[in-house]
């Protein structure tokens, strides 16, 4: 049995080490398969609790890839004791870091995919349908959007970073005088 497992794991790992390049055929793939299920619940006329446990988990997901690695409020507590804010570096030891995902694309990308397939698979079972007035659900979610997002850009203002970048500045040269 252990042989299996292995041989599935190895499998798997082999899958996502081929599709890394593949940035754009991936999330494309992520919204067809989120519009499939989208499909599903409208067509079946339920299953609000997973399309809304769903949303909620993607929205967690889309917060950890919008955050830094290492959050700037936490580490200026306790790198500023009397300080107003944050400083230049002083010394050889400090130096500029990058923005670093708390959760890298792949990964954000990759549990996307396997939520979206386990809330599709469970459309297929009625226990996961609960009756619920999916109004609320939907207005409770965009409040819900709404709220964190102001939050977490009042902190990339607050902190002075932009989680997208587009890739290495290009600089021009002198021009050519004919």
């Amino acid at each position: 049995m252990d042989k299996v497992g292995i041989a599935v794991k190895q499998r798997y790992q082999k899958f996502l080490d081929d599709v890394v390049p593949f940035m754009i055929p991936r999330w494309l793939f992520v919204c067809g398969i989120i519009f499939y299920f989208i499909y599903r619940i409208i067509a079946l006329q339920g299953w609000y609790i997973s399309c809304y446990a769903l949303a909620i988990f993607h929205l967690n997901l889309f917060i950890a890839f919008l955050s830094p690695k290492i959050d700037p409020s936490f580490e200026m507590s306790e790198s500023m004791e009397d300080d107003d804010g944050p400083a230049l570096p002083t010394n050889n030891n400090e130096e500029f870091r990058p923005f670093i995902r708390r959760l890298p694309e792949f990964k954000f990308w990759e549990q996307t995919v396997i939520s979206t397939l386990i809330a599709v698979f469970s459309t297929f079972f009625d226990c996961f349908n609960v009756p619920v007035f999916w109004p609320i659900l939907v207005m409770y979610f965009f409040i819900l959007f709404f709220l964190t997002m102001k939050r977490q850009i009042k902190h990339m203002i607050k902190y002075r970073y932009l989680p997208f970048t587009h890739g290495k500045t290009k600089y021009k040269g002198k021009p050519e005088v004919s």
